[in-house]
């Protein structure tokens, strides 16, 4: 019997160390989220017949009004704080108080999304939110979007806990910018920062390199962690060349660092694919441009030609 218990003994004291050194789920979103001014809450007090269950608004001052229990100030607590609040005040008219509060609106806590997101607007906070859970939020990253994202926080809830973060010059902002591909990948889980109220989250949109003419896919293709492309990566990117261009006069249009009109680069992208002449590198906002060969394109059409009237024999003899 002695040993049985002392068994049942270290098996919950192991089960205890554990459950202490295990890291711990996030609160349930009611159960940590702090109530404000604009949320909407139902309150449900068995034996209260006073307290019916219609929504009540906390006002601007943070205070709720209920009968029997009459102002009582909701703003600053959570949702457990005020149940006990509620429960105590309670106990004046009801032995045995059953209350139960729930959040029906949030409205209290909202940060902005903004940028290259496909869905950028203002969520609202319920409970604690990571940075990932927020661009999630606002229907995650817009395929443009760029490599950095910027927060910025009012300095009341505290500076941004990365050592990078600084604060502006008017000495009321926390500001901060990570990069999100290693936070994406989980390379660098200390960037998922847990979001604030009030914090402003800016992803801007990435820089483009742009590759047009005789390619199977044109467009501008992004440029993601600072990365540069080359030549041959951008044709990669738009699916290679077409049989009618013409590689050996390609060109690349490139924007001066001051403005003005783009300048022309000769490239021979015929050498770079054998192999006779280096890759190179693209910069932002360049375009590349791969020309039409009016003889591949005269040949290609005379071939088509063939082709189809080949086609239409075989089919007329089918049917």
């Amino acid at each position: 019997m002695q040993r049985a218990l002392m068994g049942a003994l270290c098996l919950a004291a192991m089960a205890a160390l554990a459950s202490a050194q295990a890291p711990q789920a996030p609160d349930a979103p009611e159960s940590s989220y702090v109530l404000g001014p604009g949320d909407e809450l139902v309150i449900r007090a068995l034996d209260a017949e006073e307290i019916a269950e219609k929504p009540v608004r906390i006002d601007l001052a943070g205070y709720i009004r209920l009968p029997l229990v009459g102002r009582v100030k909701a703003g600053g607590l959570t949702v457990e704080q005020l149940t006990s609040e509620l429960t105590t005040r309670l106990k004046q008219y009801i032995l045995e108080p059953d209350v139960a509060v729930s959040v029906t609106q949030f409205r209290s806590q909202p940060v902005s999304v903004i940028g290259a997101v496909k869905q950028p607007g203002v969520v609202q906070l319920e409970g604690r939110k990571t940075l990932v859970e927020i661009l999630s939020q606002a229907g995650g990253l817009a395929p443009d979007a760029g490599y950095t994202v910027t927060i910025t926080r009012r300095l009341e809830y505290g500076r941004i806990p990365l050592p990078a973060a600084r604060d502006d010059d008017s000495g009321r902002y926390s500001i901060a910018e990570i990069e999100l591909n290693p936070v994406m990948e989980a390379r660098n889980p200390q960037g998922n920062i847990e979001i604030r109220p009030y914090d402003v989250i800016s992803v801007p949109r990435a820089e483009l390199v742009y590759v047009i003419g005789q390619v199977k896919r044109s467009g501008g293709f992004a440029l993601k962690e600072k990365e540069s492309l080359t030549v041959l990566q951008a044709l990669a990117l738009a699916e290679g060349l077409e049989k009618v261009s013409a590689p050996q006069a390609a060109r690349i249009l490139r924007q001066p660092p001051g403005g003005g009109q783009r300048v022309e680069i000769a490239v021979n992208v015929k050498h770079i694919l054998e192999g006779k002449a280096p890759d190179i590198p693209l910069q932002a906002q360049d375009i590349l441009f791969i020309p039409i060969s009016a003889a591949k394109a005269a040949t290609l059409r005379a071939v088509e030609a063939a082709i189809s009237i080949g086609t239409g024999v075989v089919v007329y003899r089918r049917w």
